[in-house]
């Protein structure tokens, strides 16, 4: 099965299934993951024939929240790979999650992560459905299914934007640089090349950097790989430091087919060791967001250890010295078995720690009044202010978030963070919200949106932030509600209008406090707060990462 053909299953609605001792088993696809799931122990069933070397497992018994449940599940020898009923306990994270093969599976190690999970056998594994149950792999029938799948849209769940820098030195020579060619065309093709799936680019690393092609030049797998078979080779020193610094710098453009909220990596292929400085090029690949990986190929030998410029390049490059972005073959020849875990850590992106920015890493909440004080043409005033806030952050399902509640009284979610995974979508679901009008209960709407909206994303990847707008005083008290809310991991923002108390707006906000508290007097003076409320936000985003 190629990557890019699983999601047909993983998008369909699954059904519950029913024990024979009576308790209820959800269907879940060969792809769910830990963090998928809410509830602390759960009973899930595994489909039968979920293809193995496309699972992504992290850990050994104890397995990190963003690793496959039937892949830990088969790992751990609960079920074999003909499916079967699963038990999920959801556990506290922890660090150092150990890389372990068992049963046709290698986990992955993992340095730290926010949460955990271990699997283990239901008490009646019999099963019968109370509707009809959907497999989410192929089935084993040897005929090819009738309609063929979408190769033009590629592996949707492997989003990534991604340059291959590959080694074009004397150091690999001509016959080595054929093999690595090789070797990245495999890996191109595993990926699931595809419009809504990777698109890669190659950059060649010599005396100086060649770009031979950009991510928009190609989006199916059949022209790169004929694209990558046709690059020639150029020779002279192996300065791959200028190379990288060439190609987080000029690489990952726009016009050259880069996309908006998309992790951007750059996997570096090392014969040997590089002529230059290494370590200036990874901290200019930081500060552009991207995701260094360094393949190193022929490790240089004691008797070479001389010749090398800094012995600690690899670590001084990568993204993170975790052990995740440096990869290490011992030869060019015999690689194939190296293809799949290399495609594994690129398709994880949960792990692309340096793609993590504040404008494509943050769930922004917008906690609205509607009360009858406001009217309706400063309401409209309000969307607009939550809408410019909204343009800046990158929007995906797998970047930034908004959600929305209007509150008088009652609370209203006018959409959650799940709801819409566009820019377009989430702008036209603001313009949308229709005024309430009522009363003003701010502390119930906090402890509202805190557990309906925050709640189901309290365990993932992004960071959590609450902008509170108010014109006036609230009925109810508000300290307790923000202060449970900021103790959940939300940074609170209190903008505050025309009568709204400055005590309140304090109570609420996140410290230090003067600079989480907004206040103006009049709605047109919403505008103008924009650029410091974007600016507050990636602030304490980058102050998180310190």
């Amino acid at each position: 099965m190629r990557p890019g053909r699983r999601l047909k299953g993983a998008r369909r609605l699954l059904p519950i299934v029913q024990l024979r001792g009576g308790d209820a088993s959800t269907a879940i696809t060969c792809f769910t993951r830990g963090l998928d799931l809410r509830k602390e122990t759960e009973d899930v069933l595994c489909p039968a024939n979920c293809p193995l070397w496309q699972f992504y497992v992290f850990g050994d018994g104890v397995y990190a929240s963003l690793s496959s449940v039937c892949g830990a599940a088969i790992h751990r020898g609960v079920i074999t790979n003909a499916g079967g009923a699963v038990r999920v306990q959801t556990l506290p994270g922890q660090e150092n999650y150990p890389a372990v093969n068992a049963n046709g599976i290698q986990s992955q190690m993992l340095a730290r992560w926010a949460s955990s999970f271990s699997v283990t056998r239901t008490k009646n594994t019999a099963l019968e459905s109370v509707g009809r149950s959907v497999s989410t792999a192929r089935p084993s029938t040897g005929k090819r299914p009738k309609k063929p799948l979408d190769k033009k849209a590629g592996n949707k769940d492997c989003k990534a934007d991604i340059a291959f820098l590959i080694d074009g030195s004397y150091n690999i020579g001509q016959r080595r640089f054929n093999l690595q060619k090789n070797f990245v065309g495999k890996v191109a093709v595993m990926l699931g090349i595809g419009t809504e799936g990777p698109h890669v680019g190659v950059v060649q690393a010599s005396e100086h950097p060649k770009i031979e092609f950009y991510l928009k030049n190609f989006t199916a797998a059949k022209e790169v790989l004929f694209a990558i078979k046709e690059l020639g080779f150029i020779g002279g020193n192996s300065n791959t430091g200028k190379a990288l610094k060439h190609t987080a710098q000029k690489f990952f453009s726009l016009e050259n087919g880069a996309r908006k909220g998309i992790p951007k990596i750059i996997v570096v292929f090392l014969d040997g060791w590089p002529s230059d400085d290494i370590e200036e090029a990874g901290i200019v690949a930081r500060e552009f967001g991207v995701n260094v990986f360094i393949v190193s190929v022929a490790k240089p030998t004691t008797e070479e250890l001389g010749m090398v410029q800094d012995i600690g390049f690899v670590d001084k490059a990568v993204c993170r010295n975790n052990g995740f972005f440096s990869y290490q073959m011992p030869t060019w020849f015999g690689t194939t078995k190296y293809v799949k875990p290399l495609v594994q850590k690129l398709c994880s992106h949960e792990q692309m720690l340096c793609s993590k920015t504040c404008y494509n890493s943050v769930n922004i909440g917008f906690l609205i009044d509607g009360s009858s004080s406001i009217g309706e043409s400063n309401f409209r005033l309000v969307l607009e202010f939550i809408s410019n806030v909204a343009k800046a952050f990158e929007i995906s399902d797998i970047g930034s978030k908004i959600a929305a509640v209007q509150f008088t009284y009652d609370q209203r979610t006018e959409f959650s963070f799940t709801d819409y995974t566009t820019k377009e979508k989430v702008l036209s679901a603001i313009r949308n919200i229709r005024y309430m009008s009522g009363g003003t209960a701010t502390g119930d709407a906090i402890s509202f949106t805190t557990r309906n909206v925050f709640g189901p994303v309290k365990d993932g990847a992004n960071k959590n932030f609450l902008v509170v707008l108010t014109d006036g005083q609230s009925y109810d008290d508000v300290r307790g509600p923000a202060a449970a809310a900021q103790k959940a991991g939300i940074t609170v923002f209190s903008v505050g209008i025309a009568w709204a108390p400055l005590d309140d707006l304090k109570d609420m906000a996140s410290e230090p406090r003067e600079s989480h508290t907004f206040f103006t007097r009049e709605f047109t003076g919403l505008e103008q707060m924009v650029p410091d409320i974007i600016r507050g936000i990636c602030k304490d985003f980058l102050d998180s990462k310190q």
